[in-house]
């Protein structure tokens, strides 16, 4: 079940196809966590297809799916990119990017008939992946007088926190990982120590 910090994606990459009078649609979907491995993924597969017609792609990024694109890559506006990011969109997932490649059969589809290749080259490619729920984790990391090690260690040890890159020294720190729907809550009980501090590392 989905919460406030977790989302639907697929992990591994996996594949679809679609034939349609001649012209054959392939589709791949991969995992992503930010445009530029959309560039990586679109550029190897160019290069791999590069005498395909064309290769039109979606994708939806974030935790609200709130960065995304949809592109038709020369085919009739609305044809391509919108039918492929009609199916992430209809299975709630993110994180995902599909490219759809064409090779053109000499016969041409329409406007439906391009829709329908391209969602269903996409349903496709969706239906052959493992679709799984990734959670969203913040890491942090906590800095306290040495003298506090056991206040620190008590609230870790309630909140089953496993924690890494322990520096013990006259100030200490260590590395917690915590989903990011308890963090708040968390830190609010380290809050109550006094002498203690935090700084956000990253969010993944």
């Amino acid at each position: 079940m989905e919460t406030s910090d977790s989302f639907l994606t697929i992990m591994s990459p996996s594949q679809g196809i679609y034939k349609e009078k001649g012209s054959s649609f392939i589709g791949y979907l991969f995992h992503v966590e930010d445009e530029e491995a959309v560039k990586e993924h679109l550029k190897e597969i160019k290069k791999e297809h590069h005498d395909a017609r064309h290769h039109c792609y979606a994708y939806v990024i974030g935790k609200d799916g709130d960065i995304w694109r949809a592109n038709d890559d020369g085919e009739p506006s609305g044809t391509g990119g919108k039918p492929i990011l009609g199916q992430i969109r209809s299975k709630n997932l993110s994180n995902v990017l599909i490219i759809v490649v064409r090779y053109f059969g000499g016969i041409l589809l329409g406007t439906s008939g391009l829709i329908n290749a391209y969602r269903t080259a996409a349903e496709n490619a969706i239906s052959n992946g493992v679709i799984e729920t990734q959670t969203i984790y913040e890491k942090y990391r906590l800095f306290f007088p040495y003298e506090l090690m056991n206040n620190i260690m008590k609230v870790l040890k309630e909140e089953n926190l496993k924690p890494f890159n322990q520096q013990y020294e006259m100030t200490c720190s260590v590395d917690i990982s915590v989903r990011e729907s308890a963090s708040q809550r968390i830190l609010n009980k380290f809050a109550l120590i006094e002498g203690f501090r935090y700084e956000l590392i990253s969010q993944e």
